[in-house]
This record gives structure tokens, sequence and C-alpha cells, in this order.
């Protein structure tokens, strides 16, 4: 079926946690998607998320012709998959989308599962997801095998880095159907200065609390420059599985007056609460939280991980440092610090770079014109 200019599309969005910058990447899209007149519901699962999730669907639900539906959708392989999978096709009967558009490993299967249609494309992001495991371990040989599987029930590949494409590519294969690369975008308002706070720590961290996020080798390069004899102190912005973890290891490393946990907070309150963001990822694809710090002009320095260097471009690589080791991460802090004012001149140049390459708007223009080319290339 070709796609006639200007034509209203039925699109279905669907995921499985609608947690950390998925589901901010889903919402930018579903409402730029609705601003174009275009009919849009969204899937997501029920048993995570909590309050913050609930609240986000709920405000966006108005607006969302299609509805915004949520149920059971495990994170690992079970029994009860074939009855959510069969939950899924139902409501791809019911609401006749033309795109099926999955988000993450989970909802992506599910909903590629689904045979070819002449009046439906099926669209896969997946944000990392199962690509996060490496192919030496169990769960990257079951989960590439099954991303091969369904690698050509695939009418459009949209990857939010050139990373995250490339690494598909090298773990799973060349697809057939079209493959295209639409970095992630904020919000004219994000563009907006973040003002520091009175009560700032040297450092902060703003982001979810889970291992490939680094948090704890941030507070062990903490514990090393203060060891070191540079005092200094570290707000910690974020919540999840790592929690506890994190705070046995503040208690152990003695940091009871120089680390303080803020809980989950909005990203740019989690900004204005240090001088100097550190993002020490173990692993990512496309970071919100790199690209909005960036756009608010804030001083940053980030792991050379995943599609972090996009962000950057090759005029700022200086603000990064080797992943995965303390010694590199607290060097990079030290030098920030020693230099605040180089740091901000460096921050207000990597905002004009955000402002051209990663706005709300040429995401979502990217993202339909990947339909655009998908329902032509049928």
């Amino acid at each position: 079926m070709p796609l006639v200019e200007g034509q209203r599309l039925r699109i279905l969005h669907a995921t499985r946690a609608p947690v950390g910058g998925i589901i901010r990447h889903i919402l930018d899209l579903a409402n730029g998607q609705a601003d174009r007149g275009h009919q849009v519901g969204i899937i997501a699962d029920s048993l995570t998320g909590g309050e913050r999730a609930e609240q986000a669907l709920a405000e966006i639900a108005p607006r969302m012709k299609l509805g915004v539906y949520r149920f059971a959708i495990r994170r690992e392989p079970s029994p009860f998959d074939f009855v959510t999978w069969a939950r899924f096709m139902g409501m791809v009967r019911r609401l006749k989308p033309d795109v099926l558009h999955g988000h993450g490993a989970k909802a992506g299967a599910f909903l590629r599962m689904r045979g070819a249609s002449k009046e439906a494309i099926r669209v896969y992001t997946p944000h990392g997801g199962s690509l996060h495991y490496p192919l030496s371990t169990i769960k990257g040989q079951l989960y590439s095998r099954l991303e091969r599987m369904l690698m050509n029930n695939t009418e459009l590949f949209l990857f939010e880095s050139a990373f995250a494409r490339d690494t598909y590519q090298r773990m799973i294969g060349v697809p057939n159907g079209l493959v295209r690369t639409v970095f992630n975008g904020v919000t004219a308002g994000e563009f907006d200065s973040v003002q520091k706070a009175d009560d700032a720590t040297d450092v902060c961290y703003v982001g979810e609390f889970r291992h490939i996020k680094g948090a704890d080798l941030l507070i062990d390069a903490v514990a090393r420059l203060r060891a070191d004899g540079r005092n200094v102190t570290l707000s910690l912005g974020g919540d999840g599985e790592e929690m506890a973890n994190l705070k046995t290891q503040v208690s152990r490393l003695n940091l009871g007056e120089a680390v303080r946990f803020l809980g989950h907070v909005k990203a740019r309150y989690g900004f204005s609460k240090g001088s100097l963001l550190v993002v020490p990822s173990r692993g990512d694809s496309m970071p919100y939280v790199v690209i909005e710090a960036a756009a608010a002009g804030v001083p940053m320095v980030a792991a050379k991980v995943g599609g972090i260097p996009e962000i950057f471009g090759p005029d700022h690589a200086d603000a990064l440092f080797v992943p995965n080791i303390v010694g590199a991460m607290a060097d990079a802090i030290e030098g920030a610090l020693d230099d605040l004012e180089g740091a901000q001149a460096r921050a207000k140049s990597l905002r004009e770079r955000i402002f051209q390459h990663f706005s709300q708007k040429a995401m979502v223009e990217g993202v339909l014109t990947g339909y655009r080319d998908a329902f032509a290339n049928r």
C-alpha cells in the first residue's frame, strides 16, 4: 500500500517497561505524531513504572485516539508470553493500526510475531534491550537467536544511534527491511539554562540505579579523589534496583558526609544540584539525560560508550573518558572541576550542536519519513 502524501496514520506504539529513556522517547514521539493529526495508541506493561508511569500515561491518554492500554508483560521469557501475545494480536485486530511500532526487545518481538500484512508495517526500535547481553552469555545467545528469527519480519528498523545500528548488524545480521537512524530529541523548553542550587555539591548524577548505568563506579571515583586529598561531594538523583547496594557502598567507604541521595527527581532539578554532571555508564545507546543536560548547557563529563560520542561530536570529545575505569573517571572529574570556566564554555558550545541535531521536531519528522519510506518500499 503506497502512502498518500498527507495521509493520517493509525500508529500503535508498544513497550514492556514504561520507565527511563524508552518511555520518554515514546511519549515525545506520540505527542509529536498526534500534533500532526495522526491517530496514536500506546501499550505498556502494568507491572513496572509505578506512580510516575501511571501519571505520565494518564496525562497523554486524552490525546491518544487509539487509547492507552496496560497489562502484564514480563521481562524474562515466560509461559505466560503466549497469553500476552494473544492480547497484543487481539488489540491489533480491533485497532487496525497502519503502523505497529515496537520499542525494546519484548514488545518488539510480540508485534513482529504478527504475519506480514498488505495494510500495516512492522517497525522496531531496540533501545539497547537484548543487544546489551554479550554473545558469550547464555542469555546473549538466546536473545540473539530470537532477534535473528524476527529480523526479516520487520519492514523498518529505527535506531536512535549509529552505535545501536552497528551493534545490531554485528550481533544479529543485516536486515532485509529498511534501516534508518533517527536521533532522540528534546523539546524547545529544555534549551533553557539551569540555575545551580545554593546547596549544590561538586558533582551530580541523574538517572536510574542499574548496574549498566555505573553509579557505583562514580561513588568509587569520588572515594578515590577524597583519598587523594580532594574533598569532592556528590548528589545522586534517581532510584532503581541498585539503590540498597549503592547505599551500602557509600557506608562501607565512609562517604556518608560526602554523598547524598536525592531520590527520584526531574532531570533539570537533578542538574541544579551539582557543579558538574557525570555520566558513568558501562553501556548506553542514546541516553536522554546526556541530551537534556547538553541542551541546558550543563557542564558535563561522560563515559565514551555507546552512542554518547555521537551526542558530543568530534569537537567535544575531550569531555569523554574511558568507560569502566575508575581512575579515568576520577581524572576527568578533577580536570573539569579545576577548570569550571572551561567546562562551562564547552557546555555552551555543545548546546549549539544539540539545537541543530537533537530536537524533538527533527526526531518526529525523521520517524514519520521512515514510515513513509517503508510503505513505499513495499
